[in-house]
């Protein structure tokens, strides 16, 4: 659960700002889209497949640095 406290004089913009940013870094926004839609099983491990050799030549390129 994302939570952002204010105190008395804190800014009700500055507090929306915090709490969107919170919600993109703990990935509830990515969750809740990629549940909308029924994913198959088969389209899950495709997806992660991808996901790992995006990461594997990543980090591929950085050690080649």
């Amino acid at each position: 659960m994302v939570e952002v406290r204010l105190g008395e004089n804190d800014r009700l913009d500055w507090a929306l700002k915090q709490f969107r940013r919170k919600v993109k870094r703990s990935g509830l926004l990515k969750d809740m889209k990629k549940g909308r839609y029924y994913e198959k099983p088969s389209e899950a491990r495709k997806r992660k497949k991808a996901a790992a050799r995006r990461r594997k030549a990543r980090r591929a390129r950085e050690a080649r640095r």
